[in-house]
């Protein structure tokens, strides 16, 4: 079970669908831990570190196959990487080596508890990224710093990692990072893939140059994410495909030149706020400077694996859980990147249309979606993020309805940059679950949820009325949207 507060989402309003809803989110987040496909992919045997790479390779990659190296041929092994929830991906890494393993380090987000043993841990910020970040960079820049062709390298990157895999180029100081970053996707609300092709240029580690630092090791790159669907709406690419179009993994080719950083800032009339050293990076650099290529990177030979691939799990799990419900599941969007209260809007009145007429979805069913929404916060300091903001918009929608509930969550389990304050809570939720009580139920108690979404601040609300999810973290694979419409009685 991977959502702590079940018990409190399930006590009020549409009991049986709330019950519903929230074993549909805790199957999807249970079916993305990364742990369980590490300790699928590695194993230990005969002297041999053997990879079965059935179901985490991408289509049309041209180095299919198993693969078994050989320990006599390496004399140190290493895991290093970068992600929200990235612990249960080291950790699987460290059972399944033992004592083959010499050292490691991953960057984690604050908040996280230190759950690795072996493996160091730094935690750091995300959404924007502070100097826990460049300490963690350094460290792994330390334990790889001396490389050889008899080293072996495993590489665990996912989603956060554009945060907090953060090492300004030289002349670059991280407090300038931090103030683009937040002006750009907290202030401006630019989705992450724009921001992440600006990031590959303005760093030492990404746009492959970490990959280049661990030669002439053996590397293998693993991904906690579905490397079949970019950080853009292209979805389900194949191999040679992503490596065209890649901007998120940092240790492949990345596409993007300088001239496309400027003018991504410039369309979000952000370029006179940009700090001078970015500027001057970006306008600047050179062909040397410029990120990988797809040549240079199969020229390197690395082998690549996808941990978690959405159609061979989340996707599956909501379904099959739904229909050992009895509930027909239906995919309603595959990914969704709009402002979260204006999906929540539209999604909430899709369902009471459902509800109402039985069309365009007849009733009892379920509704899935994933995605990556956007919150464009401003000038306001409220503290939410796009999950609970779909969820409080929706629930403005759906008041009075009797047979709708609605639930989000982030996948890695922290929804928005943190920051919340309240006793007995998490320092960042999850998500939320609401239905057509919630309004009537936040009036008695004196909630303005209106107010809420103005000033971004659902987290306080949503908690107070049991409707705030607290999951345990996890990595990210989107966000994870559910919509149930009970039948209507006779």
């Amino acid at each position: 079970m991977r959502i702590n507060n079940q018990t409190a989402l399930v006590s009020h309003g549409n009991v049986n669908g709330r019950k519903i809803v929230t074993e549909l989110l805790d199957a999807g987040l249970d079916a993305i831990d990364p742990y369980y496909r590490v300790k699928k992919l590695v194993r230990v045997e005969d002297g041999k570190i053997k990879l079965n790479t059935d179901g985490f390779e991408m289509k049309g990659d041209p180095h299919s196959g198993s693969i078994a190296f050989d320990l006599k041929d390496y004399d140190r092994v290493f895991v290093i990487g970068a992600a929200k929830g990235i612990q249960r991906a080291a950790l699987g890494f460290e059972e399944a080596l033992g004592d083959v393993l010499t050292a490691g380090h991953v960057i984690a987000k604050h908040g996280e508890a230190i759950i690795c043993k072996k493996i160091g841990v730094t935690l750091a910020g995300h959404p924007v990224p502070d100097a826990c970040c460049v300490e963690g960079c350094r460290k792994i820049e330390a334990l790889i710093s001396c490389l050889t062709a008899r080293d072996l390298v495993f590489t665990v990157f996912g989603s956060g990692c554009g945060s907090l895999l953060t090492y300004p180029t030289e002349g670059i100081s991280i407090g300038d990072v931090a103030d683009f970053t937040r002006m750009m996707q907290i202030e401006k609300g630019v989705v992450t893939g724009e921001l992440n092709q600006i990031r590959t240029h303005i760093d030492r580690f990404k746009g492959g140059r970490l990959l280049r630092m661990l030669m002439p090791a053996t590397v293998v790159n693993t991904v906690t994410a579905d490397p079949s669907k970019t950080d853009t709406p292209i979805v389900r690419v194949g191999y040679f495909d992503m490596l065209r179009v890649n901007t998120f993994f940092p240790t492949v080719a990345t596409a993007s030149a300088f001239g496309d950083c400027i003018e991504i800032i410039k369309r979000h009339d952000a370029w006179e706020r940009t700090p001078v050293s970015i500027q001057n990076r970006l306008l600047y650099g050179t062909d040397a400077d410029e990120n990988m290529s797809v040549a240079e990177y199969e020229h390197l030979g690395c082998r690549f694996f996808g941990l978690i691939f959405k159609d061979a799990t989340v996707y599956p799990a909501v379904r099959e859980r739904a229909e050992s419900l009895g509930v027909e599941c239906v995919m309603l969007s595959e990914y969704t990147q709009a402002e979260a209260r204006e999906a929540g809007f539209v999604d909430a009145a899709i369902a009471l249309c459902s509800e109402r007429s039985g069309e365009p979805f007849g009733t009892p069913v379920v509704l899935m979606s994933s995605g990556e929404n956007v919150v464009t916060v401003g000038l306001e300091s409220g503290v939410g993020g796009r999950n609970q903001e779909y969820c409080v918009a929706a629930a403005t929608r759906i008041a009075g309805s009797k047979q709708i509930v609605i639930g989000a969550v982030d996948t890695d389990g922290t929804d928005g940059p943190g920051g919340f304050c309240h006793p007995g809570a998490p320092e960042c939720l999850a998500g939320a679950v609401v239905d057509g009580e919630t309004v009537a139920e936040a009036k008695r108690a004196g909630i303005d949820l209106s107010e809420a979404l103005k000033t971004h601040g659902t987290s306080e609300p949503l908690w107070r009325l049991n409707c705030g999810v607290d999951a345990k973290s996890n990595v990210s694979a989107l966000d994870l949207r559910i919509i149930y419409i009970g039948e209507k009685p006779e």
